[in-house]
């Protein structure tokens, strides 16, 4: 379902669409008329994905994409546009999860972090401004930030300090992109059931010396008014309302999507 909202004639990229929430976003987007670049690490489950839009009567192809090199991201933009003609808007979705306290932290695992949710958010933006505002067309630039944008959990450093960074670096691209017609947004969703989020469970069961069932009740939704999950159709009917949004008022923007966790 996309609730009637149409991207028809547009083209978007989303990364780290194989699975969980990017394969929802770009599923919706390719049900409402947008042409769909299916950028992922897993190359087979990119096609598979892409195979599958196109099956159901969507435009998408598959595309293998590290979001941490520069030459991937700008062959993989390059790709998008000769497929289909331009590119109006980008997802920057691909993320991992490490979770253990600062101190446990190597250097490595630090920069892995921030590499893949930071490096590759600025990588993506530039590849995106840069054909943007080449075609004069205007544009759509999302990043899938998180309640971690707004707020801290332990044994989550780096992660949060990549989202909470990601707000600001849409905060400057919003200034920067509004003369060219492009707005950014920051999806922050709360905990989502994806592999991502149930591969945290065991680690925080063992951290906090809980039960699984504990974690999901007395961590992850024990500040949502309706003990409920986010859902990756949630954060897709997100994604797709602010990608067919019709004017550059909204930008620059957070929307939180996790059942009243956090509220501004």
């Amino acid at each position: 379902m996309n609730g009637g909202q149409r991207l028809d004639g547009k083209v978007a990229l989303v990364t780290g669409a194989a699975s969980g929430i990017g394969l929802a976003i770009a599923q919706a987007y390719a049900a409402a008329g947008c042409a769909v670049a299916v950028a992922d690490l897993n190359r087979p489950g990119a096609d598979a994905a892409a195979g599958a839009i196109a099956a159901a009567g969507g435009r998408a192809i598959g595309m293998a994409m590290d979001v941490t090199d520069e030459a991937q991201v700008e062959a993989g933009f390059d790709a998008c546009t000769a497929a289909f003609g331009g590119i109006d808007i980008v997802v920057s979705n691909a993320g991992i999860q490490i979770v253990k306290p600062v101190h446990e932290f190597s250097f490595e695992e630090w920069r892995r972090m921030i590499g893949i949710h930071l490096d590759g958010a600025f990588l993506c933006t530039r590849a995106a401004l840069r054909r943007m505002y080449a075609a004069g067309r205007g544009g759509c630039v999302l990043y899938m930030g998180s309640v971690h944008s707004k707020e801290a959990s332990a044994l989550k450093g780096p992660y949060v300090a990549a989202k909470h960074a990601l707000v600001g670096l849409a905060k400057t691209v919003a200034k920067e992109g509004g003369p060219h017609g492009v707005r950014t947004n920051v999806i922050c969703p709360g905990f989502v059931k994806t592999p991502l989020v149930l591969a945290q469970i065991p680690e925080l069961a063992r951290r906090h010396g809980l039960s699984e069932d504990e974690v999901v009740r007395t961590i992850m939704l024990k500040d949502t008014v309706d003990n409920v999950f986010t859902t990756v159709e949630d954060v897709a009917q997100t994604a797709l309302f602010l990608a067919g949004f019709p004017t550059d008022a909204l930008t620059g923007q957070s929307v939180i999507v996790s059942h009243g966790w956090h509220m501004e």
